[in-house]
């Protein structure tokens, strides 16, 4: 099943000390072209991530998004500086017995006191995080692909049905390239007539100049050629392997053979048959720009 170089992934995970967001989307692009936004603390995910990514999509335009949520006191230590605080209680005591105040110091009091307490974040475990990351990515990976499956298929009904188009365009031409040199011939023989006037004509003259127009025209190599490129874009759109590029390679190909069948055209109707042709193939290599 072919999938589309467009997609959207998002998935949220709680664990026991953090919550993590990870959202990644794709658009368009030649190549596999990465780039990630996560905390500044958290930089060494960047190329944890692109690989993770790339073991899995071959092309796009891929930005992946990293929120993580520290669950709050829980990356913290609170210490008390027991120095100070005894410190600060020695001083009001002894400023209470010498000014005859009472001494109703509590622990509330302490509490209030400047740089009593001091909070120590917790160093940050990378391992322990990457874990949580790529679990998060895993899952939002998941449904990103989803998308771009059912992109994928949207993508498959659409080109199909303008392959069988064209398909039925070659047969049409098939059909009527025999009648060109018939027509052909015929208006030969009326010109020469009204040369000539009442002399005979010279068949094997027509014959001659008729196998020749036939050769100029034939497009019997072109129409097969054509077949064949049609059957192996259907064969790549059943692989389960990325095949955009082959697929453009394809269109370039039925392309040049259209074109040499248009120029070999002597019939408006061949000609109107040729412009439809293009026009289809013109669709189909719009919608491989976003087939991975």
């Amino acid at each position: 099943m072919i999938k589309s170089m467009t997609g959207f992934g998002r998935e949220r995970r709680s664990f026991d000390k953090r919550e993590i967001l990870v959202e990644i989307r794709a658009v368009n692009h030649r190549y596999y072209e990465f780039s990630a936004r996560t905390p500044r603390a958290c930089g060494y995910l960047d190329d944890k991530l692109k690989s993770l990514l790339g073991n899995t999509i071959s092309r796009g335009k891929v930005e992946i998004s990293v929120f993580i949520t520290n669950r709050e006191g829980v990356n913290a230590d609170i210490a008390v500086n027991k120095e100070l605080a005894l410190g600060y209680l020695t001083a009001l005591r002894s400023s209470s017995s010498e000014l005859s105040l009472e001494d109703d110091l509590a622990l509330s009091d302490v509490v209030r006191l400047p740089d009593v307490f001091t909070v120590v974040k917790q160093q940050d475990d990378e391992e322990e995080i990457w874990q949580q990351v790529s679990e998060t990515a895993k899952a939002a990976l998941e449904k990103f692909i989803e998308m771009r499956e059912a992109e994928g298929a949207k993508l498959y009904v659409d080109v199909i049905y303008r392959l069988q188009t064209i398909e039925d365009s070659v047969s049409q031409v098939e059909k009527l390239s025999p009648e060109s040199v018939t027509i052909y011939r015929k208006k030969l023989t009326d010109r020469i007539a009204e040369v000539v006037g009442d002399r005979s004509i010279d068949e094997a003259r027509v014959l001659t100049e008729a196998a020749i127009f036939a050769d100029k025209i034939a497009v019997d190599e072109e129409t097969v050629r054509l077949r064949s490129h049609i059957s192996q874009f259907r064969s790549l759109l059943e692989s389960s392997e990325p095949i955009g590029r082959k697929l453009d390679f394809l269109v370039q190909e039925m392309n040049r053979e259209i074109n040499t069948t248009g120029s070999k055209a002597q019939m408006l109707e061949i000609t109107n048959i040729v412009l439809d042709m293009k026009g289809e193939l013109e669709k189909i290599r719009e919608q491989i720009q976003n087939i991975e």
